[in-house]
């Protein structure tokens, strides 16, 4: 049986603990005996409700043993793993002291706030020789997961081009609103638009330059609107925009459109559909099972059989964070081109 414990009780960590109680129910070895959050108020399930459809039940905190503190859980606890989902800017803090207490580590995104705290994580990884796993929920989602399967075996065709979104109302249910002050968050760039960021580095590999516009709505919050093109050397036209500033009834949106040399797919209001240039259009059989059930279930597998983290490793989502700051940096230019190279 693993034993987890759950650092950060937010909108993503009640997520977490959703799957927890889930995966237990269905017999899976793994049992989360600890949760950690500096606001206790939350262990009386006083909640502030996230743009998803996730965390929302009534919890009974009294099967854990609760803390305040991550220090002293990780002094305490003697546990196979964390499960990190606190504020960005705490991720490689709490990682690098869990891994070096000799536990795995799956973090929440993104990463980190830059790339040196990337490496510091890895470097404690190695280290400890423990497993650590960024939550990058979309390589598990399923209509993702069949996006890639196609890029790969080119069952299309090259691609020629794509397009991805995601954006929806203003994130205002963060402690002490960590998500809109930029030197916490890193604004919607390093928050929300991560998700198809590390999508175009997963599907297509590091871009060889971006150039990215962005503007900043709120005040103290970073970018809240960004729209990048990704330059390769086949000369496909990527492109990923976010927006966290879509209020009144808008609600949350994330779609794609990626079109190949025979066909196209796309993916919106939770829908794939697959469109040949030769043949009639279908929707494929995908699994109902969300990112976030899928990756922790990948991620406690992988300690409870020792086997290597292949999907999301650490590297490939520094890799990711490099992306996410040649876009600041190009943002902060008036969408100047910056050149990328390999970690």
């Amino acid at each position: 049986m693993i034993k987890v414990g759950l650092i950060g009780l937010g909108f993503m960590g009640r997520g977490h603990l959703d799957v927890y109680l889930r995966l237990e129910e269905e017999g899976f070895p793994v049992k989360l005996v600890a949760i950690c959050d500096i606001d206790t108020t939350k262990f009386q399930n006083k909640f502030l409700p996230g743009n998803l459809d996730v965390g929302n039940q009534k919890y009974d905190f009294s099967r854990y043993r609760l803390y305040s503190n991550y220090d002293e859980m990780l002094e305490k606890e003697q546990l196979d793993y964390v499960d990190i989902a606190l504020p960005t800017y705490l991720h490689a803090d709490a990682t690098i002291k869990a891994l070096n207490k000799g536990m795995h580590v799956l973090c929440e995104k993104p990463m980190a706030m830059n790339p040196r705290e990337c490496q510091a994580m890895i470097e404690a990884a190695e280290k400890n020789n423990r497993k650590l796993m960024i939550g990058h929920c979309l390589r598990f989602w399923p209509a993702y997961e069949y996006l890639k399967e196609v890029v790969e075996e080119e069952k299309f065709g090259k691609v020629l081009g794509g397009y991805f979104f995601r954006g929806g109302t203003t994130p205002k249910w963060s402690y002490e609103n960590w998500l809109l002050r930029k030197e916490k968050s890193g604004g919607a760039l390093l928050d929300q638009h991560i998700h198809d960021i590390d999508t175009i580095n997963w599907l297509f590999g590091m871009p060889e330059a971006v150039s990215t516009v962005g503007r900043n709505v709120i005040e103290g919050s970073g970018y809240d609107i960004v729209s990048t093109h990704y330059f390769y050397k086949d000369g496909k036209v990527i492109t990923a925009e976010d927006d966290w500033v879509l209020n009144g009834d808008f609600g949350f949106d994330m779609r794609f459109r990626v079109n190949f040399e025979k066909g196209n797919i796309v993916y919106e209001k939770g829908v794939l559909k697959v469109n040949p240039n030769d043949g009639e259009s279908f929707t494929p059989e995908l699994s109902t099972d969300n990112g976030y059930y899928r990756e922790i279930k990948y991620f406690a597998s992988a300690v409870l059989n020792d086997t290597p983290i292949e999907v999301a490793t650490p590297v490939s989502s520094m890799e990711t964070i490099i992306i996410a700051m040649a876009e600041m940096e190009s943002a902060d230019n008036c969408g100047k081109h910056v050149t990328l190279s390999k970690p």
